[in-house]
């Protein structure tokens, strides 16, 4: 298989290609990122392209699955405006450069409590994502929709302090439904997914994306 990748810089997007390198089951990746990267495998190829030009590259985005997990923070970003430029347009181009090159897997990583209806920012922006990737009616759709997400490293402080509060509440039997989850699980649960041969949307959330991680496939 080949596989297309944008957000492979990010904590889950390393995760995700270091295992896709690993899988014998993916003979191509190729990763599409905004500056070079210091990465080297015969399997991988990198471009670097600027996603405010679709035109440059949507003809490159051929593939059998695409993994999407690019996104920003809103101090990174430094508006809400440019947070929504990365987290939704970037995302959705690709999305439909993927679907007009006849792509027919795409796996979104997406946030728990994403709903185009929310008030909440984020969540309505994550929701809003979902529904236009929807429409765009790939024969396979799988959106995760992971709670807080536990990155290796991890420079984002109000993230660290969040896990560290839900595991001690988890501890006490507490916000099951928020436990932490490692990018690395998350990363596994997405590869398992593309080997799911099926037809239609599935929307995974945190329980789920522990046991997509766990499943076992036939080489």
């Amino acid at each position: 298989m080949k596989a297309l990748v944008i957000g492979a810089t990010g904590a889950t997007g390393k995760d995700l290609v270091k295992q896709l390198l690993n899988d014998k089951e993916f003979e191509e990746i190729d990763i599409f990122v905004r500056k070079p990267v210091e990465i080297q495998n015969e399997k991988l190829k990198i471009h670097v392209v600027n996603f405010e030009n679709p035109e440059e590259w949507k003809d490159k985005v051929k593939g059998d699955v695409v993994f999407s997990c690019l996104g920003t923070t809103l101090k990174d970003a430094g508006s809400k405006e440019a947070q929504k430029k990365v987290d939704f347009g970037y995302q959705y181009e690709f999305a439909k450069a993927a679907r007009e090159n006849d792509v027919e897997d795409y796996i979104l990583v997406s946030a728990y409590g994403a709903n185009p209806a929310s008030k909440i920012f984020y969540s309505k922006m994550k929701g809003e994502l979902e529904e236009a990737v929807k429409q765009l009616h790939f024969t396979k759709i799988t959106i995760f929709k992971p709670g807080i997400l536990e990155r290796k490293d991890s420079g984002r402080t109000g993230e660290v302090l969040g896990s560290r509060i839900i595991k001690f509440a988890n501890k006490l039997g507490l916000l099951e439904s928020q436990k932490p989850l490692p990018t690395d699980i998350l990363a596994k649960a997405m590869i398992n997914s593309s080997k799911i041969k099926s037809n239609g949307y599935s929307s995974i959330k945190l329980g789920n994306i522990f046991c997509f991680a766990d499943k076992k496939f036939e080489s």
